[in-house]
């Protein structure tokens, strides 16, 4: 991978492929290069790789796009990366609402519509020669980037934009992924009737690319129908449910009585809160037990708890894939979970969500 920039605090990055692609687009620009400006000679390929450039350029415009959206709804872009077949931005995160799912996904390819039509604009104004003809290339090519974007089939735009009318309309993202997957694989066999038919003509080039293409949709939409499987199975972890009961106590509290009221109480954990009864911190187990009997009641039980930062605070109700990006970003054995009012419901231990995780697979 090459990095050649950023966009939206993105890198930008270039894969090996693009060469051969660019290569490849230069060598079919050549005979027509010849059409509009024949005795080049081998300037004439120079011109086609002109055009790929300029070609990637407007993908890259399509893949930034989505970055900017995605950005503009709070979520962090990993990286552009342009390919053999166009460019991908890499999102962290799933879409929280059906809304982000369309804007992220539409912007796309009316990015590259909008490219085309200029371009068309454009072309109408210049004189004949080698720079109509890298417009008229730009013109064609965005629009017809543009349009199969919409086609209603993940791992393409169309089927992000069908996966959110499906979700709006059923209010279920699983049903939606797997609807909008299944697209995908509809189109992939769709382009294999297509390259079957083309091989027919005599070309070899375009049943090549067809067939590369076709196999790029399916692997793409299986990828996404088990992405849905996952996600089906995150959607059954529910924090709340997996709540051990907890002791809240001030961190005054003598460790011996605090230990008692623990085990009185059937608590799976110990939250010391503040005088407005806000978890501040949450014993460890290890050290409460390594300390000796004899000192348990002489020792305040905040002495041997962990002091609590944001991410160790959880909503009680937090559920699903929002619940394991938060693990994600801020791992630790045990988590306290709060109801509205900031008081404690709970520990949550991130061992009981793996437990039901595989449960669920």
């Amino acid at each position: 991978m090459l990095r050649i920039g950023t966009i939206a605090g993105s890198d930008v990055l270039v894969s090996t492929s693009w060469f051969l692609v660019a290569a490849l687009i230069a060598w079919l620009m050549g005979p027509r290069v010849d059409q509009v400006q024949p005795g080049l000679g081998g300037w004439k390929y120079v011109v086609g790789l002109a055009f790929a450039i300029a070609l990637y350029l407007a993908i890259l415009l399509h893949e930034g796009s989505h970055a900017v959206m995605a950005r503009r709804f709070g979520f962090r872009v990993e990286s552009i990366t342009l390919h053999f077949l166009g460019g991908a931005t890499a999102i962290s995160g799933e879409s929280r609402r059906p809304r982000q799912e369309f804007w992220i996904a539409v912007v796309g390819p009316l990015t590259s519509i909008g490219v085309g039509l200029a371009s068309l604009g454009l072309w109408f104004l210049l004189p004949d020669g080698l720079l109509r003809l890298v417009v008229e290339g730009l013109a064609g090519s965005n629009l017809i980037i543009g349009v199969l974007n919409l086609v209603p089939g993940l791992p393409l735009d169309g089927g992000r934009v069908l996966k959110a009318g499906v979700w709006a309309a059923t209010g279920k993202m699983h049903t939606a992924t797997v609807v909008a997957s299944w697209g995908g694989r509809l189109t992939a066999i769709a382009v294999v009737v297509w390259a079957v038919l083309s091989a027919g003509t005599g070309s070899l080039v375009s049943p090549v690319l067809l067939a590369i293409v076709a196999v790029f949709l399916w692997t793409g939409a299986s990828q996404s129908l088990a992405s849905a499987k996952v996600l089906q199975g995150l959607s059954a972890v529910v924090a709340r449910d997996l709540a051990r009961p907890a002791l809240a106590a001030p961190g005054d509290l003598p460790l011996a009585e605090a230990l008692r009221r623990a085990a009185e109480a059937g608590a799976g954990g110990i939250v010391t809160v503040d005088a407005g009864g806000r978890p501040v911190g949450v014993v460890d187990e290890r050290a409460a037990t390594a300390l000796p009997d004899e000192r348990r009641p002489w020792v305040p039980v905040a002495s041997v708890a962990r002091s609590l930062s944001p991410g160790l605070v959880l909503p009680v109700d937090i559920s699903g894939d929002d619940l394991i990006a938060t693990l994600r970003q801020s791992p630790a054995s045990e988590y306290v979970l709060v109801t509205d009012d900031g008081g404690v419901h709970g520990v949550l231990a991130a061992s009981d969500v793996a437990r039901t995780l595989r449960r669920n697979r």
